[in-house]
């Protein structure tokens, strides 16, 4: 700055901040600030309350006769009594200014909800679930989906239809569903929003022993779970989707059908145009590699079609995220090359229906 303000009305301005990497903006604030005049104090108003009067007027407010009257009532009491001390807005304002006004009614104080912030690098690691309801034959009647998500592959690792949104169901198939996908104890973190079985003491136990770590989103923040928002927004905006289920065997037959398409047959933007079986079971590379070559096939055969550059196969996301940590590099892991998935180790289907009596 220094070398700006020396060298600017010889050199220019403009050049001297363009070398030295400094916004102009800067240069003329800090300049600008330097001119100003030191504020000067507040000259005390002629028609301010005397130091006297002011500890007269707290001193009526703080009295036992007074103490639990708002100033409306203090002063038209006074007033009725042929003692005039200040206004009702100068009462408030000295109030004000000893730190004394305040809802008087004890109000409920929400607290400060952290921002979960939530990373994945491969599958099972972290599993998003959340409750959807589906209409029912008659008016008011409803079925309840659970569904369990990965996260990084968008597979559908866990789903069942019920007649009643219980903790106890949310923990068998949670149960069920962590076995089938042979989790271990400091795997897994598995995310939900802050509903009623969700916040339940047995699922929270069992997570507990399963050595699962659970996060919930913050109250009225959709978008701390957006995953199983999606999902739930793919299955209800299916052309086949019905208006109403007639009975829960129907929801149960058109779900099963569904989930085997998504998890099978549904290539996933998120995912590079995948598949969420490929992605969850490791072939993701191998798929990777056959579309590149049937494009650079397609690129010697054809160069004049493609002016920009080669064409490349979508990639996989190397990471992803529930509110992306601030500050955060993302850095790809040393053995990123290798394929990390032994597809022969995992079970051949880990999608869990559970039929609740």
């Amino acid at each position: 700055m220094a070398a700006v303000k020396e060298h600017g009305p010889v050199m220019g301005i403009a050049p001297l901040c363009h070398a030295l990497a400094v916004p102009r903006a800067s240069v003329y604030r800090l300049w600008t600030r330097a001119k100003l005049p030191s504020p000067v104090p507040r000259p005390v108003p002629p028609r301010a309350l005397a130091l006297e009067e002011r500890q007269q007027v707290l001193d009526a407010l703080h009295s036992e006769r007074f103490v639990d009257h708002p100033p409306h009532q203090v002063y038209a009491t006074l007033l009725d009594e042929g003692v005039y001390l200040c206004s009702v807005r100068t009462m408030y304002r000295v109030l004000a200014s000893e730190g004394e006004v305040r809802e008087r009614r004890d109000q409920a104080r929400h607290p400060a909800y952290a921002r979960p912030e939530l990373l994945a690098r491969r599958p099972n690691e972290l599993w998003s679930w959340d409750i959807t309801k589906l209409l029912g034959p008659f008016k008011w009647t409803y079925f309840y989906l659970y569904v369990i998500l990965d996260v990084f592959s968008r597979y559908v690792v866990g789903w069942m239809v019920a007649h009643q949104e219980t903790a106890a169901l949310a923990k068998r198939l949670i149960e069920d569903t962590c076995r089938k996908q042979e989790i271990v104890a400091e795997q897994l973190t598995l995310h939900a929003d802050r509903g009623c079985s969700m916040k339940s003491k047995p699922v929270a136990l069992l997570l507990s022993d399963l050595g699962v770590t659970k996060t919930h989103s913050r109250p009225r923040v959709s978008n701390d779970n957006p995953y199983s928002e999606s999902q739930f927004k793919t299955l209800k905006y299916r052309p086949e989707f019905p208006g109403r289920f007639a009975c829960i065997e129907d929801a149960r037959a058109f779900c099963g059908d569904f989930f085997t398409w998504y998890n099978t047959e549904h290539h996933h933007s998120g995912i590079g145009w995948l598949t969420p079986e490929i992605v969850h079971y490791g072939r993701a590379p191998e798929v990777i590699d056959a579309r590149q070559r049937v494009l650079d096939l397609a690129h010697q055969r054809y160069p004049e079609r493609f002016v920009r550059k080669p064409p490349a196969a979508p990639p996989l996301p190397e990471v992803v995220w529930i509110n992306r940590p601030e500050n955060h590099r993302f850095e790809r892991p040393a053995d990123a090359s290798e394929n990390p998935f032994n597809p022969e180790a995992l079970p051949a289907s880990t999608t869990v229906e559970l039929h609740p009596n």
